[in-house]
């Protein structure tokens, strides 16, 4: 591929080794990013009628948070790292050099089209990649103005946008890269390990999983369901760590119901289609995927949809069966199931059946009990008593575990992602110990003291 081939000429240049270079090019994306912004929310909205409240917070100045906060610090993480040396090696001087790995691929999915294809170029960038970004042919109002953007910025042999649907996504994944960050299912994510393992490219997989929201009898209810409603119809339920499912206590089941119905009708009114707060599912064959989901279940509300406008309503599903088509998999839509427990073994029949959850989230005021959940579960991340906000501190890794996804990224830990710590002893030659050449004539008991070395 001779893109491939010109961005490994470029990075042999050595010219993204310079931290000012990787400075004055990520500020030169976010100036672009700044004049473009709200091109950019037009563009989301095109694709799905994302409101531009949400594409700004959760898109654009996500990014320009992420933005500034690597170019103010990017000079101190790029510095190589001292460490403490061992005896055994006296006299010397031990580091961690921070090196980028080369050329990387990045393939964003489409349901935030934006932060997803422009978060992780700003730690490649930061680490001093060269980068091609795979946009998603399902969102291609953004696919462009992001490739618009990418070609303001830089030069195509340091950074480019190759635009496509699947082929060409395995055209790329012919071609041997130095790394590639992967975000989108589970599913897919699969293939892009295996191709990856075929030339043992690392990789990072921001995946999925079927987040658990477990309310006990304890939680502000009122308060609790104000909180639910907006991390799960957030963007019509397009977000990989928006709840799943609620796993209720039977005791107060009633009582979140109700107060999820006035949240949601509190946030969206009761024509939540004429909303301009509500985004739609992004194309046909997603809408028809959930429609398909819903089908022989008992909805409590919502339900109402308009295939002609992609939109489907907020939807609360009484008791799925734990076989259904819906408790299959992650629904990823505004689908929300909600079932009751009477103990933590119910708890537990539902955790551990799902594997390791990209999310989870506790509502609850009882501390043992959250410290129980958090400890017993492996997740990615989560948040108590909240949904979502575990993404907003750049000084959290964000990424999953298991099923859900191999790395993190965000703030200092995108720069550690892109870059391979080189260790390098570097000795003096002022003093040799003689200890470790042959003929070996020492004692078996200094022998075995030489652990007390290392």
């Amino acid at each position: 591929m001779d893109v491939l081939k010109k961005q490994q000429n470029f990075f042999r240049s050595q010219q993204t080794k310079e931290v000012s270079f990787r400075i004055k090019s990520l500020k030169k994306l976010r100036q672009v990013i700044l004049n473009r912004e709200s091109d950019i929310c037009d563009a989301i909205y095109a694709d799905f009628k994302k409101p531009r409240f949400e594409s700004m917070a959760a898109e654009t100045q996500f990014v320009l948070a992420e933005l500034s906060y690597v170019i103010k610090n990017i000079g101190f993480w790029a510095q190589a790292e001292k460490v403490s040396a061992s005896l055994l090696n006296f006299p010397s001087s031990d580091w961690i050099y921070k090196e980028p790995f080369g050329t990387v691929l990045i393939v964003a999915p489409w349901n935030y089209p934006f932060q997803l294809a422009i978060a992780p170029l700003i730690g490649a960038v930061a680490a001093g990649n060269t980068a091609v970004i795979k946009p998603s042919e399902i969102t291609p109002n953004t696919s462009k103005i992001v490739a618009e953007i990418i070609a303001a910025v830089f030069n195509p042999e340091y950074v480019t946008v190759i635009e496509g649907g699947v082929e060409v996504s395995k055209e790329l994944l012919l071609q041997k890269w130095d790394y590639i960050f992967f975000t989108g299912s589970t599913r897919v994510g699969k293939l892009f390990y295996e191709s990856a393992a075929k030339h043992l490219t690392p990789i990072t997989l921001e995946l999925g999983g079927k987040n658990p929201c477990i309310v006990d009898e304890t939680a502000a209810i009122e308060l609790s369901a104000k909180r639910i409603v907006w991390g799960k119809f957030l963007n019509a339920g397009q977000t990989c760590i928006a709840t799943d499912y609620i796993l209720v206590h039977k005791r107060v089941k009633e009582k979140l119901v109700a107060a999820l119905i006035n949240s949601i009708e509190a946030s969206y009114g009761r024509n939540i289609e004429a909303s301009p707060d509500y985004a739609r599912t992004v194309d046909a064959n997603h809408f028809n995927n959930l429609k398909m989901l819903l089908e022989g279940q008992e909805i409590i509300f919502g339900g109402e949809s308009n295939a002609a406008d992609n939109y489907l309503a907020p939807t609360l599903v009484n008791e799925p069966k734990l076989d259904s088509k819906l408790m299959e998999g992650e629904i990823f839509g505004p689908i929300l199931p909600i079932i009751s427990y009477e103990n933590e073994t119910d708890i537990d029949r539902y955790m551990m059946n799902y594997g390791k959850p990209l999310a989870t989230y506790v509502f609850s005021k009882n501390k043992k009990f959250q410290k129980k959940i958090i400890q017993t579960y492996s997740f990615g991340g989560g948040a108590i008593n909240d949904t979502i906000i575990q993404i907003t501190n750049k000084k959290l890794p964000f990424g999953g575990v298991g099923s859900s996804g191999i790395g993190t990224y965000h703030g200092k830990m995108s720069f550690d992602t892109f870059s391979h710590k080189k260790a390098i002893i570097k000795k003096a030659n002022w003093f040799d110990a003689p200890l470790r050449y042959p003929p070996y004539n020492l004692p078996q008991k200094i022998v075995e003291k030489i652990k007390l070395l290392f």
